[in-house]
């Protein structure tokens, strides 16, 4: 028996308008899912930000506890008996310590938490870019915690963190010559794109200046006298580290010009001024320690090119694995 014609055409429209439902059902749920996806990926790149944050405002709290916390907290240590009589287990040396050892219960604890995250639906990944507020209970609770343990612990965690320090100073190395190699990427000239490399040029200029003068001030201040033999010792070999690498960068196998080597003497110059500065107050080679309780200008400076050091170097550390891989060229 066959169908009538207008029946046969009816149900080949139905049937067409089926099939293209389906492909448009199927593009919004893609699309769906991919805004889900980038939204989700967003969230997870914006905690690292507040991860920075969380670490700046930790060094800078070090930073206050470490100078003004014996007078603006003088009744803390009478509330809590493991910081002594004088409160020096809390604050000064001590308190940098205990700040330490609260921010590495904070971290460690983070890391076990949010280890292997892979998925961005997971729940680690969850954890890891939301929860703001228990996180920051968790944060605050470690800190006390930190201000709690007995003084001999704290002595004994300083003696472990010296190697952990170590750690963080050659991965902090390892990604500020990463982010030199970019600035070197982006300052160089390039026949392509007709960059002439003024610029680079210019910069490379005021920043081997300003290594030179560097190493010039801190033979005046740190080794006004030949029996200054450390100092002497460390800022020699810092210059001799500073002609090496500019040596190294101008070899026509390496060619890497100027600005890299350049960028990185200035931050060696920075790491030894950094040593030489934190020397005890009754070295007498240490023009810089007359000064006593007064705030000049090249303790700011130091201060805040640490910080920023610092920062940078962990936020880098956190976003770009990249630069902790060996090039298989």
């Amino acid at each position: 028996m066959e169908r009538p014609p207008g029946l046969v055409n009816n149900y080949v429209a139905q049937c067409d308008s089926r099939s293209k439902e389906i492909p448009r059902e199927q593009s919004l749920s893609a699309k769906q899912e991919s805004d889900i996806y980038y939204g989700k990926r967003k969230q997870s790149l914006r905690a690292r930000y507040v991860y920075g944050f969380i670490f700046l405002a930790t060094n800078l709290f070090a930073w206050f506890i470490r100078d003004y916390g014996h007078k603006i907290l003088a009744s803390f240590h009478r509330i809590v008996a493991f910081c002594g009589i004088k409160g020096d287990d809390c604050f000064h040396a001590g308190g940098v310590l205990r700040v330490s050892f609260g921010s590495s219960i904070y971290f460690l604890f983070m890391f076990v938490t949010t280890f292997r995250a892979s998925k961005l639906h997971g729940a680690r990944n969850s954890w890891h870019s939301s929860w703001w507020i228990l996180k920051f209970v968790l944060y605050l609770a470690a800190m006390m915690i930190s201000f709690i343990m007995p003084a001999y612990f704290i002595q004994l965690y300083g003696e472990v963190a010296r190697i952990g320090a170590g750690i963080f100073l050659l991965l902090q190395l390892i990604s500020v010559i990463h982010f030199i190699s970019w600035c070197d990427s982006h300052w160089k000239p390039d026949l392509q794109s007709k960059q002439n490399g003024f610029w680079g040029l210019l910069l490379s200029a005021i920043l081997y200046t300003a290594t030179f003068s560097g190493i010039v001030l801190m033979y005046f201040k740190y080794a006004p006298d030949t029996s200054c033999t450390l100092n002497i010792f460390v800022i020699t070999w810092t210059v001799i580290l500073v002609n090496v690498m500019m040596i190294v960068s101008l070899h026509s196998k390496i060619n890497r010009g100027l600005l890299s080597s350049a960028l990185m003497g200035l931050y060696t110059v920075f790491l030894c001024w950094s040593a030489i500065q934190s020397e005890p107050p009754i070295e007498k080679c240490n023009m810089q320690k007359e000064m006593d309780d007064n705030i000049d200008m090249t303790t700011i400076l130091s201060f805040l090119i640490g910080i920023c050091v610092i920062v940078m170097a962990t936020f880098s550390t956190g976003i770009d694995s990249k630069a902790f891989q060996f090039s298989k060229e």
